[in-house]
């Protein structure tokens, strides 16, 4: 049987998603997926980017990386999309991407692949299940599967969350990810890279 091919697709502005989004793709590729890990152009002025260092020092460590484009979404048995929260929503950045996923939409290939998400905010009540349900909508109408871990298994009871993997970063964008984290994102990985096989054969 042939790998399970999985596309990690994120917009991060400081980091924090871009270290979830890493933290995936090796434990997919633990599991047995080929990877491709994606982050989405940056949309912001440059002076909103300059007007924040972490969000400037970031953007030009990963300015080389790897671009999404809509054939990595056709190419994968399964999608994890990860954005930071956005006023309880979907950055734009990654939602500009989506949005233009319209022609692959119309001839449905992008539907019956498996889906989840991950999110972070700097506080606890930041939005972060909002932002989830909020990208979900978008998977409903690809006709994918929405493969959200629940409570799958008891490391979720520690992260608390059965939408997807989030992570509270702090005022200052200073609270690492933790080990609950790191095994609640190793899970979804391999629960995708899993339930993305079955779909798929």
């Amino acid at each position: 049987m042939a790998n399970v091919k999985l596309a990690v697709v994120y917009y991060s502005s400081t980091g924090t998603i871009h270290g979830m989004a890493e933290r995936i793709a090796q434990a997919a590729e633990k599991a047995g997926a080929e990877v491709r890990l994606r982050q989405v152009p940056e949309l912001a002025p440059q002076e909103a980017i300059a007007s924040n260092a972490a969000w400037s020092q970031h953007f030009d460590r990963t300015k080389d990386e790897p671009k999404a484009t809509a054939d990595d979404i056709v190419w994968a048995d399964a999608v994890l999309f990860g954005t930071p929260t956005r006023y309880g929503n979907v950055a734009s950045q990654l939602k500009q991407f989506l949005d233009t996923l319209g022609p692959q939409w119309q001839q449905g290939l992008l539907a019956d692949k498996a889906y989840a998400g991950f999110t972070a905010s700097m506080t606890a009540h930041g939005g972060q299940e909002s932002t989830l349900l909020a990208l979900y909508n978008t998977i409903y109408h690809f006709g994918g599967v929405v493969v959200a871990p629940g409570y799958t298994d008891p490391l979720k009871f520690a992260d608390g969350n059965p939408y997807g993997v989030s992570h509270v970063t702090g005022g200052n964008n200073d609270n690492p990810l933790g080990d609950p984290e790191n095994a609640a994102l190793d899970h979804l990985a391999q629960r995708i890279v899993k339930v993305a096989g079955k779909l798929r054969d």
